[in-house]
């Protein structure tokens, strides 16, 4: 039988999220990536309308669209090292806990981290050359960064000023949120690593951005304005330290 297929974006943090699961639950899989721009379209293709988001997880005749979706089927297929606690109200915690950071986080860390970048060119360039890696042939920066921009304005809204000062009180609540659920310990829900913790580090990667994490962008000085004013915040730490123990603990 083929292996899973997993369609990506290597910079999503959403995709880094179904990453950080597969390696976790060491799970035998190939990985594409799905090239920028178009995943909105191919994204609704492949789960026949029922999403237009990357990552996409082909098995067989399956094609699960969503990050949530994904990890719910992996531990049903694959309960090793499973990512759900198992008593059932740390269980129950913990999917609220990653519903929460999917909706309020994810989005809020997207928009603000995209705008940031754009505000210099040489964090562009490194962009667009990131975004290309998959081409089979060169594309020059200078050709694809002003699609990028202009896709990146429309579907994520990052020239959205007022939206943007909105995504930075929206991180600035996650990080409030992952403290008062910590509440000075290791783990977000019970006594080890659960789908609540790789969510919300995951999701805060593009503002905390870890050595283990997928992609080391440009840090525009805008980027370093607002992470400077965090980085000595224990849930910043948090999702550093998250990510050194346990981001590659497993990878297949």
């Amino acid at each position: 039988m083929a292996l899973p297929l997993l369609w990506h974006l290597p910079i999503s943090h959403f995709s880094e999220k179904v990453r950080w699961a597969l390696d976790w639950k060491r799970v035998p899989h190939r990985r594409r990536v799905m090239p920028p721009g178009l995943h909105p379209f191919a994204g609704f293709l492949m789960t026949r309308g029922e999403g237009f988001t990357m990552p996409v997880l082909v098995d067989d005749d399956r094609r699960i669209g969503d990050s949530t979706a994904i990890i719910e089927w992996l531990e049903e297929r694959f309960p090793s090292r499973s990512l759900y606690p198992g008593d059932p109200a740390e269980r129950a915690r913990a999917l609220e806990l990653e519903d929460w950071f999917d909706e309020n986080l994810g989005p809020a860390a997207r928009q603000w981290g995209f705008n940031t970048l754009l505000t210099e060119p040489e964090a562009v360039r490194q962009f667009a050359m990131k975004q290309t890696e998959w081409a089979p042939v060169d594309v020059p920066p200078a050709a694809f960064a002003p699609v990028a921009k202009v896709f990146l304005a429309v579907r994520y809204s990052v020239s959205d000023g007022a939206g943007v000062v909105e995504a930075r009180g929206k991180l600035l609540a996650a990080l409030e949120k992952v403290e008062a659920e910590l509440d000075g310990g290791e783990f977000l829900v019970g006594d080890r690593l659960s789908v609540a913790d790789v969510t919300a580090a995951a999701l805060f990667y593009p503002l905390v951005v870890p050595e283990e994490g997928p992609w080391q962008p440009v840090r525009t000085a805008a980027f370093l304005e607002f992470q400077d004013s965090v980085r000595d915040r224990p849930g910043f730490r948090w999702v550093e330290d998250t990510f050194r123990r346990h981001r590659h603990d497993g990878a297949v």
